[in-house]
């Protein structure tokens, strides 16, 4: 078990040795974490910063609802699916308010 101060220490350095996480890269906040780590969940990373500032922008639980929608899908193109329904629950939101 590791004590507070190491979980800490690990924190704070650059995330340029975990896995999943781009080489040579620094990630410091959570929404980019976030952001790139859906972009490799589409099959998209081409278009990581369009996600790393969606994830800091559009309300986390609207991301999740799509994410969920596309992953369970059989869908050729996971990142034009995903654009797809994030476009309509957009329009839903905006006719309801």
């Amino acid at each position: 078990m590791k004590s507070l101060k190491q979980i800490f220490d690990e924190r704070a350095k650059p995330e340029t040795n975990k896995p999943g996480l781009p080489a040579g890269r620094y990630v410091t906040r959570e929404f980019q974490d976030y952001g790139y780590r859906l972009a490799r969940e589409l099959g998209d990373e081409g278009h990581k910063s369009l996600y790393i500032k969606m994830a800091k922008t559009v309300d986390r639980a609207l991301l999740e609802q799509v994410r969920r929608f596309v992953v369970d899908s059989n869908a050729d193109n996971k990142g034009a699916l995903f654009m797809w329904k994030m476009g309509e629950l957009k329009k839903g939101r905006k006719s309801l308010g």
